[in-house]
């Protein structure tokens, strides 16, 4: 992810869906693991996580019709090879969970949220204007 972000990125600039649609999908990540943080592990709070996972492994394709004309294939090998992480970094987390070792959800959490909040920050405010 840090690869796509900050070399993809910041060399191809970001356009106007991707300003937002990245922290949306950052988003999706932090809701789903969120819960975690904030639910007992019983069925059916499993299940709602399963919903969240399953979503935010959907909701990050999103773009990938127009990526494939504005990003090179390595950059869309990474994106292929990120989608494959995603669902693996929830089944982590929900053994973790179910396990009840929340420290290493709480730090997820924790990165997540502030890479959000960068994606938002770094591209959704005019910086030349702020100086």
């Amino acid at each position: 992810m840090l690869v796509d972000e900050f070399y993809f990125h910041e060399k191809r600039g970001l356009a106007r869906w991707e300003s937002l649609g990245h922290p949306l999908d950052s988003l999706t990540v932090f809701v789903s693991l969120g819960f975690l943080l904030i639910a007992s592990p019983v069925e059916g709070n499993a299940a709602i996580f399963l919903g969240l996972s399953i979503f935010s492994c959907i909701f990050i394709t999103k773009d990938e019709w127009v990526h494939k004309t504005e990003s090179t294939g390595f950059e869309n090998w990474l994106h292929a090879v990120l989608f494959v992480l995603h669902p693996i970094i929830f089944l982590c987390a929900g053994l973790l969970w179910w396990r009840g070792e929340n420290f290493l959800l709480q730090v997820q959490v924790a990165i997540v949220g502030v890479f959000m909040l960068y994606q938002l920050l770094r591209w959704n405010i005019s910086w030349s204007k702020l100086t």
